[in-house]
C-alpha cells in the first residue's frame, strides 16, 4: 500500500501533541458545522463519557478525529465529560497496510487521542465479498477495542456520500426497504455523526487543520461495486440530473428508515404473538399468517428463520416459503439461508401422525383436528421452521 507523493501524514503534517490543529484566528464554517453534527450525536446518544473514534487516514475519519480531539481537549460536551481514544484497523488487503495504520495511529496520538491502539485483522471468505468479509471483520475490532478500552461508543466517519452510495447499491440489488434506507445514524454503540456532510466537506476540514490525508486506491478500484458507484455513476446523476442528487438520496434513506423502524417494531410484536415453540424448532399458525398484510407477512416469516439460527433470506426464498400458505396438504421443505428449512404441516397429517404414534385421536396445538373435516383439516395447518446441521462431506 502506497502512500501518496509527498503525504507524510506523520510527524512532518502534525503540531504538538495535544495542543490541537487550528491556528488562532476565525473558525471555519465546516468545521463549526462540523463539530455541531459531533455534538449533537453525543447529546442523541446520551452523552457517552468515553468515545473511540475510528480511523483509517483518510480524509473523512481523519477529519472526524480532528472534531473529536477538539472535545477531548476540552473535556466535555455540553458540561458532560468526554475523553476520546482511538483505534486503527489494519486488514492486511494492500502491500504496505501496516506503515499506513502506524502514521494514521501517530496522526491521532499527536491530535490528542489517548489511547490510541492498531488492531489487526485477518479477513476471511464469508461468501458475500469481499467489501462485506472486511467489514464484518473490522466492525468485530471495533467492539473489541471499544470493550477493552471501556468506550460507550464508536464514532465512524461516514458521510452523506457513502449515504446516497448505499441506497444506490440497494436499489440495483432489488433490496427492501431496510436496505434502502442506509446506515443509520446510531446503531448499538456505532455512532456515524457525519452522514450531514459531504465528502468534499471532510477533506476540507483537513486542509484547515493541515492534516495530509492517505487515499486509499480501492476507493477506485472499478472491481468494487461500491467503487464504481462513486467513480462512475454518480458523476453521471450529478451530470444528468443536476446537482443535488446526492442529498436526495440521503434523503430518501432518513425517510425509509422512520417506515423501516416502524414495519419492524410491528412485525416484532406480531411475531412474538404468534410464535410457538417445539423441540428443534418454532411454528406458526398458517391462518394468521396469511391473514397479515404482505409487507408483516414477509418479515414474520423472516423472524422466523432467524429466530432458529438463519441469516436474512432474500426475497426469492421469501417468497419460495410464503408460496407454501398457498399449498393444501404438507408440503415443503423450503431451504432459506443458514440452513435452516420450512414446511407446511397440514392439520389431517398432523392428525394422523397423533393417531399412529398414541393410537388415539388428539387435539392439535392449531385446533381440535377430532371435529375437524378431512378438507377443512387438510387447509389448516402450520408453517414450520427448523435449524438443519450441514451435512459432513
Amino acid at each position: 500500500m502506497s502512500l501518496p507523493a509527498g503525504s507524510g501524514v506523520g510527524a512532518g503534517s502534525v503540531g504538538p501533541a495535544g495542543k490541537g490543529r487550528r491556528r488562532p484566528g476565525r473558525l471555519a464554517p465546516v468545521v463549526g458545522k462540523a463539530r455541531k453534527q459531533l455534538q449533537n450525536a453525543l447529546a442523541a446518544a446520551g452523552y457517552p463519557s468515553r468515545v473511540l473514534v475510528a480511523c483509517s487516514g483518510g480524509p473523512d475519519s481523519l477529519a472526524l478525529a480532528a472534531i473529536a480531539a477538539y472535545f477531548g481537549r476540552r473535556g466535555h460536551v455540553d458540561g458532560h465529560r468526554v475523553s476520546v481514544a482511538g483505534v486503527v484497523v489494519d486488514h492486511q488487503l494492500q502491500d504496505g497496510s501496516a506503515q499506513v495504520a502506524a502514521r494514521a495511529a501517530s496522526v491521532l496520538r499527536e491530535l490528542g487521542l489517548s489511547p490510541v491502539e492498531v488492531r489487526t485483522v485477518d479477513v476471511a471468505a464469508t461468501g458475500y465479498g469481499p467489501e462485506a468479509a472486511a467489514r464484518d471483520a473490522r466492525h468485530a475490532a471495533l467492539e473489541s477495542a471499544a470493550d477493552d478500552l471501556g468506550c460507550d461508543a464508536i464514532l465512524l466517519g461516514h458521510t452523506l456520500d457513502d449515504q446516497a452510495e448505499q441506497v444506490l447499491l440497494g436499489l440495483a440489488r432489488g433490496s427492501g426497504t431496510r436496505s434502502l434506507a442506509g446506515m443509520r445514524p446510531a446503531r448499538g454503540r456505532l455512532l456515524r455523526p457525519f452522514l450531514g456532510l459531504r465528502r468534499q466537506e471532510t477533506e476540507e476540514i483537513c486542509d484547515v487543520e493541515e492534516l495530509d490525508p492517505w487515499h486509499d486506491p480501492s476507493n477506485a478500484d472499478p472491481a468494487y461495486a461500491r467503487s464504481r458507484t462513486r467513480v462512475e455513476v454518480m458523476p453521471v446523476l450529478e451530470e444528468k440530473l443536476g446537482p443535488g442528487v446526492a442529498e436526495s438520496l440521503a434523503r430518501t434513506a432518513a425517510i425509509l428508515q422512520q417506515d423501516a423502524d416502524f414495519l419492524e417494531d410491528l412485525a416484532n410484536e406480531t411475531y412474538l404473538s404468534l410464535v410457538q415453540r417445539e423441540e428443534g424448532g418454532v411454528w406458526l399458525p398458517e391462518d394468521a399468517v396469511r391473514g397479515l398484510p404482505p409487507a408483516l407477512r414477509f418479515r414474520v416469516i423472516a423472524k422466523a428463520a432467524a429466530d432458529v439460527g438463519g441469516q436474512q433470506p432474500g426475497y426469492g426464498r421469501l417468497q419460495a416459503a410464503e408460496a407454501l400458505l398457498r399449498r393444501q396438504g404438507s408440503a415443503g421443505p423450503v431451504q432459506l439461508p443458514g440452513h435452516v428449512s420450512v414446511s407446511r404441516l397440514s392439520l389431517s397429517d398432523l392428525a394422523q401422525e397423533r393417531t399412529v404414534s398414541t393410537g388415539a385421536p388428539a387435539a392439535d396445538a392449531t385446533g381440535d383436528s377430532a371435529n375437524a373435516g378431512p378438507r377443512e383439516a387438510a387447509r389448516c395447518g402450520k408453517l414450520v421452521f427448523r435449524h438443519q446441521k450441514p451435512s459432513q462431506q
